[in-house]
């Protein structure tokens, strides 16, 4: 890892307690650490400990334990009494704030490119696209789990070894100013926005405070950095040109502006697609996407916009695409002894619903959706939720369940739309798992394809575990 203790220090401002010779001290501000973590279970020789304090867990206490571990410095916010000195401290106002400045100095003494993907739907898995096709030519650095906010970005960033050739960064949002801030410290070489939705809208408001917030990442994009919309996202068409950095736009079908797109879509149900990609270059090439829904030939179209600015070849694009597998939680095929269950539990909103449900549609067998509570709607929260209940019958899903107190108004509009035979109705998750514990066939037939999302907050991956 690129990165000393002298650089730490400097880049947080921090009061540096050195327990060491003092003829080595120099020796010691200029050794190259192994690691930053957060999490003491990850301390290696070398590395560096940043103790956060948490709402149960405080991160003090676990110093003594790090520096037996073999680390060599531990940044604090609270100075040990000197009878507790183990090693070598930095004491900083906000270990918080600290992890990011650190994350920050790291990042800009890397040169490899470094891709940022934001939007309201598709991060992770437009992520897991552009990451496998840059495989085909990188050694790649992505985004694991749900690091994607202002803890999990400078996490993702300290992962950076010299053998990374690129990294491909996920960067979520709630509010405005912090994707400002994850921008200064990713510094994204190439910006992708993969769509402007009805997300976090009790702070962001409506979806032009959506693209206000999600465009903060352009703030500190390198100068001659380039930007991936998607062509198809009325909002992301609005955007112009951005301080004379390229922009591209991606997208379904060939229309004026868009560089990179996708014609000859043909669906192969729940099991893919089959498509032609056409380049910017003017190269035509036909590919096979494994993960279902429209959508994800969407998402190829973004690898693909980005991989032609990285130098892939279309065959390196085209067996790229086909090798991507889906991730836990998002639109995850999973077939058991009585379902074939489309696992998107890992979060919801109104889009992503609509889009979950017509994935459902695909399905050749009976269907049944387990709908959960989208949170952080704002005031338009009991409206959304009641339009995603209509749109489930409307679209014809054979069985309706809907869990949790918001989505008594998703209930009521389906049971209008559908009536009591195809919609049923839980308050919470509990009284859900009670039923697929003991007789699940009486909510959902015996080979029927079940579509499980809401909000991770619901922890509807209990569903998924108990259907399986």
């Amino acid at each position: 890892m690129n990165l000393t203790i002298g650089q730490i220090a400097e880049a947080t401002g921090g009061r540096l307690i050195y327990n060491g010779p003092d003829n080595a001290k120099d020796t010691f501000l200029g050794t190259k650490v192994d690691s930053v973590v957060l999490d003491s279970r990850q301390v290696t020789v070398g590395g560096v400990f940043v103790a956060t304090v948490g709402e149960r867990v405080d991160g003090h206490s676990f110093v003594t334990a790090v520096f037996e571990k073999g680390a060599v410095l531990a940044v604090v916010q609270r100075e040990p009494e000197e009878s507790e000195h183990r090693g070598s401290y930095l004491v900083v106002e906000d270990t918080l704030v600290a992890l990011k400045k650190i994350a920050e100095a790291y990042r800009k003494s890397l040169t490899i490119p470094v891709i940022g993907i934001t939007g309201s739907v598709g991060k992770t898995s437009t992520k897991e696209f552009i990451a496998g096709v840059l495989s085909e030519k990188y050694n790649v650095l992505k985004t694991q789990g749900n690091y994607n906010n202002e803890i999990g970005v400078p996490l993702t960033l300290l992962r950076i070894r010299e053998e990374h050739e690129a990294a491909v960064i996920e960067m979520g949002i709630s509010d405005f100013g912090e994707m400002h801030r994850l921008s200064k410290m990713a510094r994204p070489d190439i910006a992708v926005i993969t769509n402007i939705g009805q997300c976090h809208l009790e702070n962001l408001k409506d979806r032009d405070g959506v693209l206000k917030a999600k465009t903060e990442i352009f703030d500190f994009m390198s100068p001659d950095g380039k930007i991936c919309l998607n062509g198809d996202d009325d909002k992301l068409r609005t955007v112009a040109e951005i301080e004379g950095r390229e922009l591209r736009f991606f997208g379904i079908g060939e229309e004026a502006g868009k560089a990179v797109y996708a014609t000859e879509v043909q669906s192969k149900g729940l099991w893919g697609s089959t498509a032609v990609l056409h380049s910017a270059k003017g190269e035509s090439v036909a590919v096979e996407v494994p993960l279902p829904g429209i959508h994800m030939v969407l998402n190829a179209t973004a690898a693909a916009c980005v991989a032609e600015w990285l130098g892939l070849t279309a065959e390196q694009i085209q067996e790229g695409v086909k090798k991507v597998a889906a991730v836990g939680g998002r639109n995850n095929l999973i077939r058991t002894g009585k379902y074939t269950l489309i696992d998107d539990c890992y979060n919801a909103n109104p889009v992503s619903m609509k889009a979950g449900i017509d994935l459902l549609c695909m399905a050749d067998t009976a269907t049944a959706a387990i709908l959960g509570d989208m949170f952080e709607l704002g005031t338009d929260s009991d409206k959304m939720h009641a339009e995603v209940g209509a749109y489930a019958a409307e679209k014809g899903v054979d069985r309706i369940l809907c869990v949790g107190e918001n989505s008594r108004h998703m209930y009521e509009a389906a049971m209008q739309a559908a009536g009591p035979d195809r919609v049923t109705y839980f308050a919470t998750r509990e009284e859900l798992l009670s039923v697929l514990t003991t007789a699940p066939e009486t909510l959902l037939p015996e080979g029927s394809t079940v579509l499980i999302k809401a909000s991770h907050g619901m922890k509807f991956s209990e569903v998924v575990e108990c259907l399986r």
